[in-house]
């Protein structure tokens, strides 16, 4: 009994340290390329007085990316194991690693949330108290000083929150601080993050369609390249002009920072509107058909699998978001349509997650956090890091609360308040898929519009002209008119 004991732990100890291996491996990976696509974004002047922010910075946005992964990490894990259960080389893919994951990602994501990215814009900020000696400490202190008034502050705000409503879980609170306090405050911030993502999403999904379009090659029938080439070029030249104009006389007074920039969008724009020019026909005819035909196909897809989850959240008590603490990895495919239907909610998830960012920052609201090549502060990035780390921590319960996947919830991200609550949950599934829908139909109706009025040669009226109170017998004569 005892060798049975002594083997079994050898074992539980071999997984702990093969499992540890292959987190750190991970970690390690998303970090270098988060430092990466940072220092790509940032200001060359803040890099040496900025390590340290810069440090905690890609710390938090490899936690991002770590939360994008975990569902389709999970679901894929789930399919391999199904295809090869006696594999040898599969031994290390288990349900311990999956829930290990996802717990790390939980606990990073706090630490993130609640220490790293508050002291690092408290560290940004400070410059030392009053009568101190100056310096890099002064700096420290004052923002540790700062990070703990704000701990105060918002554990205070917590527990009055669960004082008024749950009485006996506040007393409770007092004496265990990790039990109640942390998963109470980290279900409020999902829940902003949830509800953020239902605003985001629905209006992303009806910016991709522009996004894409402006990022590929459309027919010649819809976009005039040598035209909008000839502008830009002309564009660019004026700017340059007024540059050489500036640089020479001192009587000419220009925001050279605002011109400068300027001059390298018009730049830029003329060398791609260059490379889409020298596009072969295929490139031209077929790509951007089929990107558009394959983001409405995924559209479609999302908004009728939220309506089929609607439907079954009225009839079958099992679509409710819950958790579980042991996977089970291996023993059943989490669609109807086995392996084929985990990757289409993989590429739905990850789909949602790319259309959420770009809604982000599309809105008035957040688009002047939208990140700059070389022209980003720190104080920039810390806004960029928290936000995506906000959507992305949240990616698995709205997936899940939306009915993409059936995959339920691991560890503390099943342990939030407001997920039993059929309510809430049935509002968020209506309110998710009226949105998707209108925003969508409002995006095709305006679009068709405007290639009407470009197609008629209507765009090129005078500002003063409204187009919107353009009769419909003038468009059909200047239509009848082009075709004779």
């Amino acid at each position: 009994m005892e060798t049975d004991d002594v083997s079994v732990r050898e074992q539980l100890f071999h997984n702990r340290v093969r499992e540890t291996i292959i987190c750190v491996l991970l970690f390690t990976c998303l970090y270098i390329l988060c430092y990466l696509i940072l220092t790509h974004f940032r200001k060359t002047a803040e890099f040496v007085t900025g390590k340290l922010k810069l440090w905690l910075c890609t710390f938090t946005l490899s936690v991002a990316v770590c939360a994008v992964l975990l569902l389709p990490i999970s679901i894929l894990s789930n399919e391999v194991l199904l295809t090869f259960p006696q594999s040898y080389y599969m031994q290390w893919l288990n349900g311990s690693l999956i829930h290990g994951l996802w717990n790390l990602v939980f606990l990073f994501s706090n630490l993130s949330l609640v220490f790293l990215m508050p002291f690092a814009y408290f560290f940004t900020e400070s410059e030392g108290f009053a009568g101190s000696k100056k310096g890099v400490m002064a700096r420290v202190y004052e923002a540790v000083v700062l990070l703990l008034l704000l701990a105060l502050l918002v554990l205070g705000i917590v527990w009055v929150a669960s004082a008024l409503l749950h009485d006996n879980m506040a007393r409770e609170s007092l004496y265990d601080l990790y039990e109640y306090y942390l998963p109470y405050l980290y279900s409020g911030i999902s829940l902003f993050g949830v509800m953020l993502l239902l605003l985001c999403t629905p209006f992303g999904l009806s910016r991709m369609f522009s996004v894409t379009g402006s990022l590929l090659v459309k027919p010649r029938l819809l976009e005039n390249v040598e035209e909008t080439l000839s502008c830009t070029s002309f564009e660019e030249a004026s700017l340059s002009r007024k540059l050489n104009c500036a640089s020479t006389s001192c009587w000419v007074k220009l925001n050279m920072e605002a011109m400068k920039r300027e001059y390298q969008t018009a730049r830029s724009k003329r060398i791609a509107l260059e490379m889409r020019r020298k596009a072969s026909p295929w490139q031209r005819n077929l790509g951007y058909p089929l990107a558009m035909l394959l983001l409405l196909a995924l559209t479609v897809m999302c908004v009728l699998m939220v309506c089929f989850n609607v439907l079954e959240l009225l009839f079958d008590e099992t679509a409710m978001p819950r958790g579980m603490e042991d996977p089970r990895l291996g023993k059943t495919s989490f669609s109807m349509f086995g392996s084929l239907g985990a990757a289409v909610q993989v590429v739905l998830i990850l789909y949602l997650m790319v259309s959420s960012v770009v809604g982000f920052y599309s809105s008035p609201l957040f688009t002047s956090l939208l990140p700059r090549a070389q022209d980003t502060n720190l104080t920039q990035i810390i806004g960029n890091c928290v936000s995506l780390l906000v959507l992305s921590s949240a990616l698995p319960v709205f997936s899940r609360t939306l009915g993409i996947t059936r995959f339920d919830l691991l560890g503390d991200f099943g342990r939030y308040n407001w997920l039993g609550n059929f309510y809430i949950v049935f509002l968020y599934n209506m309110l998710f898929a009226g949105l998707t829908s209108a925003s969508l139909i409002k995006t095709v109706t305006w679009a068709v519009q405007r290639e009407l009025i470009r197609a008629f040669g209507l765009h090129r009226l005078p500002l003063t002209v409204s187009r919107s109170t353009i009769p419909f017998r003038l468009l059909l004569a200047s239509g009848l008119s082009k075709i004779q």
